[in-house]
């Protein structure tokens, strides 16, 4: 049976952030609640940072370490994202072009919510088992970020939506799939999927969400039930709790994924309270770690959640990984496959927990004058130029050294630099 996978995996988290409890004092928020939420940072996109710059740093480590020849068998390369600049011309048009790859390529955009990224990466990988081109490699970019502002969109878009600010986030995940799963092999077919019409949260203007928190978390719980079983549907003999060594969630803030792995465990183990936790703490809490340090970073998070469950679990002998991934809306999906230590050492690396320490720590007047400083470039800017001077004043420029940064817009064309 022909193999398809993850060859190749990076992510990058920003050059800044934000601590979290920060933002909640500062916004005179119950710190007891957002303590239970298990958030910790939040990534926050700089004037010169933009959907295409996130994409391109965290996939150039990948690309960059391909002989000539392989690199040249990169046929496909999607971008996944809500955080588009342009309603017409595709993020990856950029991607391609500043990663230097071959033009015999297929290259287009993913836009669903939180569900973006395994939309793009099943895509690419039932690309791979087609055997449509053989040997060749698929790019796959899910990238997002969050100047974050809330609309009014009435009682039913507004309630309890305080939360939105701290988890917001931003980042890329960057994979490169092909026949040749060194990081994580696909279970081929392992998939159960489910999607109906719900209003849980939206972007109803270019750069502002609205949402209803009560809705999209109960979304989320049914979503994680019926996937599963349609995964176990499909899948002879399988158990959530003995089946899979670890479990990755898409994971908005670390707390809800907690209330679903708690939910899950109830109804399909019948566990106690003693055994959720310790459940809890073994197979899933590794997989948020690095969500809690970048926030929600949309269609990418759940594929954060995976690096970060091979980075920090002891991947001794070849583990299986089930992944639930979510987008508001809604579409989900459960579906698994095997990491190995091979894998976890070539994705250690790239050494994201290093880059993730070496981010800028914002403070609050920094984060401030990013919201409200006019450095921001809104969706459909049509001529700007970067302002050194909108950049945090505390922070060293060797931050943002060699890193794609957009220097300009002219006339909607937007034009990148290496710092």
């Amino acid at each position: 049976m022909r193999s398809a996978g993850i060859e190749a995996m990076n992510v990058f988290g920003g050059t800044a952030y934000l601590d979290v409890m920060q933002l909640v004092d500062h916004r005179r928020l119950d710190r007891a609640r957002f303590e239970n939420l298990l958030m910790k940072q939040k990534a926050v996109a700089l004037p010169c940072e933009d959907p295409v710059t996130f994409a391109v740093n965290a996939a150039k480590p990948i690309v960059d370490a391909l002989p000539d020849e392989e690199r040249a068998r990169i046929e496909m390369v999607i971008t996944c994202s809500e955080s588009g600049i342009d309603f017409g011309k595709s993020l990856s048009t950029y991607v391609h072009h500043y990663l230097g790859l071959n033009r015999n390529c297929r290259l287009f955009e993913i836009k669903n919510a939180c569900y973006s990224g395994t939309a793009g990466f099943q895509t690419a990988v039932n690309f791979v088992l087609s055997q449509a081109s053989p040997g060749a490699k698929a790019l796959v970019v899910a990238t997002d970020i969050s100047r974050f502002t809330v609309v009014d969109g009435g009682d039913a878009l507004t309630e309890d939506w305080s939360f939105a600010e701290p988890s917001s986030g931003a980042g890329a995940v960057a994979m490169l799939v092909s026949g040749s799963p060194k990081v994580f092999e696909v279970d081929a077919g392992a998939n159960g999927y489910y999607g109906h019409e719900v209003m849980d949260t939206c972007r109803p203007t270019a750069d502002s969400e609205a949402g209803d928190a009560d809705l999209s978390l109960l979304s989320y719980l049914d979503c994680c039930e019926q996937t599963f079983l349609e995964y176990r549907r499909r899948v002879a003999d399988v158990d959530y709790r003995e089946s899979f060594q670890h479990l990755a969630f898409h994971t908005p803030f670390g707390g809800m994924v907690k209330g679903a792995h708690r939910t899950m465990m109830r109804k399909m183990s019948q566990a106690s309270r003693a055994d959720i936790e310790s459940d809890f703490q073994e197979r899933v809490e590794p997989g948020i770690r690095y969500c809690q340090r970048t926030g929600n970073i949309m269609g990418g998070t759940v594929f954060l959640s995976l690096a970060s469950t091979i980075d920090n679990c002891p991947v001794d002998v070849p583990r299986r990984v089930g992944i639930f991934s979510y987008g508001s809306g809604c579409c989900s999906e459960f579906y698994s496959g095997v990491i190995t230590p091979e894998g976890r050492q070539k994705l250690q690396e790239m050494e994201i927990a290093r880059h993730l320490d070496g981010r800028h720590a914002l403070t609050i007047p920094e984060y401030e004058e990013l919201l409200t400083g006019g450095g921001a470039v809104a969706f459909g800017t049509r001529n700007w130029k970067l302002d050194p001077a909108t950049l945090p004043a505390g922070m060293r420029t060797d931050k943002l050294s060699g890193q794609l940064i957009l220097q300009e817009i002219n006339e909607f064309h937007r034009e990148y630099v290496w710092a």
